[in-house]
This record gives structure tokens, C-alpha cells and sequence, in this order.
């Protein structure tokens, strides 16, 4: 018999509309609810830092001890258009649209939602220490806004790693973010277009100029998103450009990074346009050492509850990026979603009973 409980939690969230910048209505839910299991709910200031609708959550159950263990989720959603409406397709939860499901990253939230209610029941050994961050999916925005120094817990968990679940996250990439915006000379395309510059054309020859793709295993790069004109019939004067550069290596994302702007530099030049170049570090990558208190805690519990712990090395970033980076010993832990940000994302009933499973067993060992 499954945790009806869990699963109307998370079938609930799902259909509160979180896209980042608008996480309040959801935000709201959380509080009232925790509050209603008695606990003390803080909401801090970083709506305006994060650009998100609401401030991050944090909530404590206090356990048998002082000690607290951290679980981490974020609220916010990839946007969509639509409301999201839950199916359950013989134990599986679907999208009944063309919209996302939100399990990235609601099925953490709401697996921690029922920890709460079952900790506030049955004291466990050790506190509980609940996090819910927003704008994780912009850059991770509502973690770095966080006052990692409010925490009363020492390790950590974030489950936010689409995967089977059983797979530890021992190592991330850098990512670095390449904003370029060409400044060219608009002219009518027809009668004088050698008067002008085209700012698409400068852009066109740098991303010619650049290697995309993998780079190499450890490496990729990408232009994701341009734009630019007016019209079929003018000579375009601006174009922009959205690119990004990741690897393990924290050294080889910032040469690739350096080797795209360095080709908007010179596609600018080629063509008589100016560009200006903006580049940034999404989030710092990391390896999680075989020391870890927290590996430690989680390979336990996944072995405990039947499954054998899979160590990986992935291509994404999460709030654990911020958190290690911070010192402090968190884990990223596989939760079950497939398909995420796209209208085929689901995830298993057992997937979010066994992710429960296995932080009550955090707590029992920790």
C-alpha cells in the first residue's frame, strides 16, 4: 500500500503554478502547512537578490537530539504555459497537457513535505532542518541569496538529481555564462545596405568561429539562444547572442568561456560592428571527497533500503554547488524524475517512497 498522504502532496504542489519569479503562491502553501504542523517557518530576503516571487523557507522539527540533518529542495519550476494537472498512469505521475510535471523539483519537496509531518508524529534521533531555495532553475539564484550561516545542521542533502533513484552526485562542473550583444549599423537593405554594419552577420562569423558541442569529456560548450533585426528589409544594427561554457575542469570552462568571447571580439571586427561582452560563472563545480560525512550517511541508507549506490559524475548544477562551495558538506542525491523540463517528465509513486525511505534512514543513522 503506497503513502496516499505523499503522493496527494505532491500531485498538489505540481499544480500550484512555480515557474522562477513566482514562486509565492507556492511558497505560501509550504509555510501554512508546516505552521499548521506547529513549527516556525522563516522566510528570508531574498526575493529581491534571487529575482524570485518569494524569499527561500527554512523549518526545523527538533529531534531527540540537538544535532539537525539538512534536506534541500527548490520550489521554482522551468516556465511553461498552462496550468499543470497531474495524472496517475498506473502508479506513475504524468502531465496531463503539453506542460511539465514540476517533479524537479516537487518531488523533493513533497517527500520532505511528509518527513516533516512524520518527524512532528514520531520524534526521530535528530532534528530536521527543511530548506526549500527559489530561482535555483536561473542560476541558482535563491541558494547564493541564503545565509548558509542560519543552518544549525552540519551536512546536508539536496535532492534534485533526475535519475534512478540510488545515484550519489560526487562531482560537477564549472559553468560559465557569455552574454554578447552586437552593435552594428542599420541601413535599408535594399536601396543602401552598404551603408550599413549587420550585427547578425558579425554574430553569425563568431559562432562560426567558435567550437561547440562536447569538447571533450569533461567539457561542452554551447550557443543557445540568439536574436536579433528588425526586418527582412533593413540591414540589422543589433544582435544578441546567449552562450555558456562547463566542464570538471573549473581551469578548462574558464579557457573555453575566454576562446567565446574572444570569437565575438573578432566576428565583431571582421564586420564593422562593436560588441560588448559580458561573462560570468553560473556556479562552481566540485568532487565530493570519499571522506564526506554526508556520502557516508547516504550509501547507508540507500544500501539499507535496497539499493546499491551508484557514484556519479554529471554535467549540471544544483544548490549543492553553492553549498560546497560555501564549506559546508552537502550531497546531491538522485530522487527519480525522467523527462524534466519537457511535457513527457514523470516519476514513480516507489521512486518518492523509497527517496522517503531513505532520508528517515539519514536520520536514523546520523
Amino acid at each position: 500500500m503506497g503513502n496516499e498522504r505523499l503522493y496527494d502532496t505532491f500531485a498538489r504542489l505540481c499544480e500550484i503554478r512555480s515557474p522562477t519569479g513566482e514562486e509565492r503562491e507556492v511558497a505560501d502553501t509550504l509555510a501554512a502547512e508546516l505552521r499548521a504542523l506547529g513549527l516556525e517557518v522563516e522566510e528570508d530576503d531574498a526575493a529581491r537578490p534571487a529575482e524570485a516571487g518569494a524569499g527561500n523557507l527554512l523549518a526545523r522539527v527538533p529531534g531527540e537530539r540537538d544535532d539537525f540533518v539538512m534536506f534541500c529542495a527548490h520550489v521554482d519550476t522551468v516556465p511553461h504555459e498552462g496550468r499543470v494537472e497531474v495524472v496517475d498512469d498506473e502508479g506513475v505521475f504524468r502531465s496531463a497537457g503539453n506542460t511539465i510535471l514540476g517533479a524537479d523539483n516537487k518531488a523533493a519537496v513533497a517527500v520532505f513535505m511528509e518527513l516533516a509531518r512524520r518527524a512532528v508524529e514520531n520524534r526521530p534521533p535528530v532534528g530536521v532542518e527543511l530548506l526549500f531555495t527559489v530561482a535555483e532553475e536561473q542560476g541558482l539564484r535563491g541558494a547564493k541569496a541564503f545565509d548558509i550561516g542560519k543552518l544549525k545542521a552540519s551536512i546536508g542533502f539536496v535532492l534534485d538529481h533526475a535519475g534512478p533513484v540510488g545515484g550519489v552526485v560526487m562531482e560537477t562542473p564549472s559553468q560559465h555564462k557569455i552574454f554578447a550583444d552586437f552593435i552594428g549599423v542599420e541601413a535599408h537593405a535594399g536601396v543602401r545596405p552598404e551603408d550599413g554594419a549587420s550585427a547578425i552577420e558579425a554574430a553569425a562569423a563568431a559562432i562560426g568561429r567558435m567550437t561547440l558541442g562536447r569538447l571533450d569529456e569533461c567539457t561542452t560548450a554551447n550557443v543557445g539562444i540568439i536574436r536579433g533585426g528588425t526586418s527582412g528589409n533593413v540591414v540589422p544594427g543589433h544582435c544578441g547572442i546567449h552562450a555558456e561554457a562547463r566542464s570538471l575542469d573549473a581551469k578548462r570552462a574558464a579557457e573555453v568561456a575566454g576562446q567565446i568571447v574572444d570569437a565575438c571580439t573578432w566576428g565583431a571586427s571582421e564586420f564593422g560592428c562593436d560588441v560588448d561582452v559580458r561573462m560570468s560563472e553560473l556556479f562552481r563545480g566540485y568532487k565530493v571527497p570519499s571522506s564526506s560525512v554526508a556520502l557516508g550517511f547516504a550509501e547507508e541508507s540507500l544500501r539499507a533500503a535496497g539499493l546499491d549506490p551508484r557514484r556519479e559524475s554529471i554535467g549540471g548544477g544544483s544548490d549543492a554547488n553553492v553549498f560546497r562551495l560555501a564549506g559546508f558538506d552537502s550531497l546531491l542525491l538522485a530522487n527519480g524524475p525522467d523527462g524534466v523540463h519537457t511535457s513527457g517528465e514523470h516519476v514513480a509513486a516507489a521512486d518518492l517512497d523509497k527517496m522517503l525511505e531513505v532520508c528517515e534512514g539519514i536520520l536514523a543513522r546520523a
